[in-house]
């Protein structure tokens, strides 16, 4: 059951507090944040380990040094693969238009980091005093300039397709064919086709390429090496997978980790 989150940013009449709140947290591997939902805009940074978000929607995976933007009242669970070290932002909503009900995974600059940290270290930015109105400033201003990551996995909704997801999500190293996989989902294969590429926007095999991908990556937050994850994610090889890995975010897994 999802839990709404009081306000951090207003106060029981709803008048506004601040424009920008912060929240600091550790995590073991292994540990979860229950579904829950917050009337604020939120920015989410790893600055250690990996984050995986999940909505009905789709999944999302935060690598160490980036971050993801959770748009008001979306209700996502945490789950953490290695020790994680969470630094969260909350913005008044309105105040990032640009990222109006949007959800996004990004690169975090030297600066817009050092930004995060610093706001952490405040607890609340106000822009009624003039610094902090101009480190809000900055901060939104540096949102607007932010490269997002391919690191999402959108879920369709139609339920016979999310009998296809929930089993590979279940095993994503499933090697049956599409036609296999859909003799249990009560719909034929070019349905099946059609659906992902409809609903996701991504072909059935682009779809099950980019989970592999992601449960890969958090088999390595996780302490993994790349052999093994590679193998348990479903990849022939660790050749392949460090080949997909490359084409998709331009370096090899353990640079990506470690830049």
């Amino acid at each position: 059951m999802s839990h709404k989150c009081p306000s951090v940013l207003s106060d029981a009449n709803g008048r506004p507090l601040a424009e920008i709140a912060s929240v600091s947290a550790d995590f073991e591997g292994g540990q979860v944040i229950p579904e829950h939902s917050h009337p604020e805009d939120q920015l989410l940074f790893a600055s250690e380990g990996v984050m995986t978000l999940s909505t009905k929607q789709g999944v999302w995976v935060v690598p160490p040094l980036r971050a993801v933007w959770i748009p008001a009242n979306t209700p996502h669970s945490v789950a953490m693969s290695g020790q994680v070290s969470m630094r969260t932002l909350y913005f008044l909503p309105k105040l990032c238009r640009a990222f109006r009900g949007k959800w996004l995974v990004m690169n975090v600059s030297a600066l817009l980091r050092e930004l995060i940290l610093y706001a952490c270290k405040m607890k609340k930015l106000r822009k009624r005093t003039a610094g902090e109105r101009r480190i809000v400033g900055i901060i939104v201003e540096q949102l607007k300039s932010v490269e997002s990551v391919p690191l999402q996995l959108p879920h369709p909704s139609d339920s016979r397709a999310m009998r296809v997801v929930r089993t590979l999500l279940a095993d994503p190293a499933d090697h049956r064919t599409l036609e296999k996989l859909c003799a249990d989902c009560g719909a034929s294969k070019r349905t099946i086709q059609r659906v992902f590429l409809e609903e996701t926007r991504m072909h059935f095999g682009q779809w099950r390429q980019q989970l592999r991908l992601l449960h890969a990556l958090q088999l390595l937050a996780s302490g993994e090496k790349v052999t093994a994850a590679a193998l348990e994610a479903g990849y022939n090889s660790p050749s392949a997978f460090i080949a997909m890995f490359r084409k998709q975010l331009g370096t090899t897994p353990k640079r990506y980790l470690e830049s």
